[in-house]
């Protein structure tokens, strides 16, 4: 067998029907059956799926493996309304007839959950109904989103579709200078590489620089390899992980745990089983092959901060101080940046100070186990009589949900992961990212500000991406078209001149679990952070096409279904998150890439606008070419099982007919 990559070697571990001798590589399509699937609130919009998977088939609905599923409620936490309470009681029935481990609101944010009650474990494959699901690769975890279809047919099923995704490998050497964290190593990277060198790869972070790098810090960066553009973030077991692993397993064995802890948790381990794993942990193979590798030097990485509204547009924390940039919030929340050490930093920022007039500052850990150990340290007292407002925690503003949004001409700078246009309230604020330590002194100062004196360096690093062609049709070569998939496809051009197009602002984030909506209303919302002009422009018969990177952010499965609904047929785009063109196969909905015709547009309609009117295109599926202008443009051949996918309506259909055969 020819080497393997550490992501190659846990996706062979969790295959299904390999060979004896065989691998899951780069670019093959497999069956896995991954150790636990996750899912938060929108565990609600999952239960109709999976019931109507069983619909017709004579068979009781029964999930397949109730060990795999974790239910942990997160998201609308501060809404107590009795609808989302309904909700949650529902979820929490569900759970509780089938045996599936539920950790209600207050717990704590899912992926924090899942890291520290012990579900997601070194050399493992956790995947989650949730973009930030790479966050589990800090525990050398392979970490990767699926989606609510997803989530439905492995409950089913205890299975799935997964592309091994291309994989990066990052070198990180040197140490951290005094007061630098994660957070300022992944800003680096996101801004230092943000020409998609690792859009829908898996990073593995190697080097001597990661022995220095905390459990803390690695937690941080894998979670935001997501806004990288990447699928899935990667460290290795080393000591480092070990010592970790242990201490919790020391936890679990004291019977230290908070109140909302799942009873019967499946997620526990022992020392016996650290040290397990440890014996068998896996590596990459010396010589396995990367389709790129970069390389970042640590102690060359100051406090920078992303933004605005921009995760891959980074500054300096010096520069952005000498220009005094004002703020009216800040917030120290999420599941990338409210654990332990980063509470710690922040008080130690604002002890004895107090929040500057005319800013609001959100506090809200990322665990009830977090919280209650800031509160036994100190810390979190710190805070809230610096004049912090305390939140429960869970996600709340870094979605867009609960008390503490922006407002229309406010400036704000978060610790969280994401700070796309309207996510966290108005379309019309503006929102940087920075480290726990940055937002606490910039609460305190009124204004962007350094936590200690910063230099206005940039980080130096380095990336060498292996040739690989672009995609291109069957010049020579017809391809089998599905009986009741369309030859063709004819319709005017909807152009939209952004790169990066993210879920927020295809469908907000506000309407995200409102599960009541019907497709009439979610089409209605389309592109409303986009451009809220989108429904004077779009007619009935338009394509949409994009720029690159379509679809990154969130994993919200509204942002494909709702173009559906609208009666869009198609979107073409240079690029996609994996992500995103996952969701839209798995519910039926077409997406091309075809680099050429997005060239082509950019340079013959411009960017005068969010939406532009364009030509008519012509989609040819047998001849895997698009006719625009008296050009013809080639995107790769549509497979058989995304076709497969597009004529069944999506996966669930699918595995509603796997249950009556």
């Amino acid at each position: 067998m020819p080497p393997l990559t550490l992501v190659e070697r846990i996706a062979t571990r969790f295959a299904v029907g390999l060979a004896a001798d065989g691998a899951a590589r780069q670019g093959q399509i497999v069956r896995v059956r991954p150790k636990h699937v996750m899912t938060h609130d929108n565990t609600g919009a999952v239960i109709p799926k999976f019931l109507s998977i069983f619909a017709g088939s004579g068979r009781e609905p029964r999930v397949a493996d109730p060990s795999q599923p974790v239910f942990a409620i997160d998201h609308d936490i501060q809404n107590h309304t009795p609808e989302n309470l309904g909700k949650y009681a529902k979820i929490e029935k569900f759970a509780t007839t089938h045996s599936v481990d539920f950790y209600p609101a207050g717990t704590g944010i899912s992926h924090q959950v899942m890291v520290e009650q012990g579900y997601a474990v070194p050399g493992s494959l956790v995947v989650g109904s949730d973009s930030h699901s790479n966050m589990y690769g800090g525990v050398s975890a392979l970490g990767t989103p699926v989606v609510r279809t997803d989530a439905a047919c492995l409950w089913a099923t205890g299975q799935t579709w997964w592309q091994v995704p291309k994989v990066a490998r990052c070198v990180l050497k040197g140490t951290l200078r005094p007061g630098v964290v994660g957070k300022d190593v992944i800003i680096a990277l996101c801004g230092l590489f943000n020409k998609d060198e690792v859009l829908n790869h898996a990073v593995e972070f190697v080097g001597d620089g990661v022995a220095a790098l905390s459990m803390d810090h690695r937690l941080s960066i894998s979670n935001m390899t997501t806004e990288w553009g990447a699928l899935a973030g990667l460290f290795p077991f080393d000591e480092v992980l070990r010592e970790y692993l242990l201490e919790r397993a020391a936890y679990f064995a004291a019977g230290r745990r908070p109140g909302t802890r799942c009873e019967g948790s499946k997620g526990t381990y022992t020392e016996a089983d650290v040290e397990r794993w440890w014996e068998a942990r896996l590596e990459a193979d010396a010589g396995a092959a990367y389709a790129t590798e970069l390389e970042l030097d640590l102690a060359t990485v100051v406090p920078h901060v992303s933004g605005p509204n921009h995760v891959k547009v980074m500054t300096s924390v010096a520069e952005m101080q000498s220009r005094g940039v004002k703020i009216h919030k800040a917030y120290l929340v999420s599941c990338v940046n409210a654990r332990l050490a980063d509470i710690a930093e922040a008080a130690g920022v604002v002890k004895g100070k107090r929040v500057a007039e005319g800013v609001e500052f959100y506090v809200a850990a990322a665990s009830a186990d977090i919280q209650a150990e800031a509160e036994r340290l100190g810390h979190w007292g710190a805070l809230v009589e610096a004049g912090a407002t305390p939140l429960p925690p869970g996600c709340g503003p870094c979605i867009g949900l609960g008390t503490g949004l922006v407002e229309e001409g406010e400036v704000a700078i978060s610790a969280t992961n994401r700070n796309f246009k309207g996510r966290m309230g108005s379309r019309d604020a503006e929102v940087y990212l920075g480290s726990p330590a940055v937002v606490a002194a910039s609460a305190i100062a009124g204004c962007i500000a350094a936590p200690f004196p910063v230099e206005d360096a940039a980080p130096i690093g380095s990336v060498r991406t292996l040739p690989s062609e672009r995609a291109g049709g069957n010049a020579d070569e017809a391809t089998d078209i599905l009986e009741g998939f369309p030859a063709r496809l004819v319709g005017r051009v909807l152009y939209m001149p952004a790169d990066s197009m993210n879920t927020d602002g295809i469908y907000a984030g506000k309407w995200t679990y409102k599960d009541d909506l019907t497709n009439e209303q979610m089409a209605a919302v389309l592109f409303e952070n986009y451009d809220p002009a989108f429904g004077e422009v779009f007619c009935d018969g338009d394509l949409i096409v994009g720029g690159r990177n379509f679809g990154t952010g969130s994993s919200r499965e509204q942002a494909a279904t709702a173009l559906k609904y609208r009666g869009i047929s198609c979107v073409v785009a240079a690029s996609f998150s994996e992500t995103y063109r996952r969701n839209a196969f798995n519910n039926g909905f077409l997406c091309l890439e075809c680099p050429a015709l997005v060239d082509h547009l950019a340079e013959t309609l411009g960017d005068g606008a969010p939406t532009i009117a364009g030509p008519t295109i012509t989609i040819d599926f047998a001849a895997s070419t698009i006719g625009c202008d008296g050009g013809s443009f080639p995107f790769a051949a549509l497979s058989t099982v995304a076709q497969e996918l597009i004529v069944a309506g999506g996966a669930e259909a699918i595995a509603r007919a796997s249950m009556t055969n």
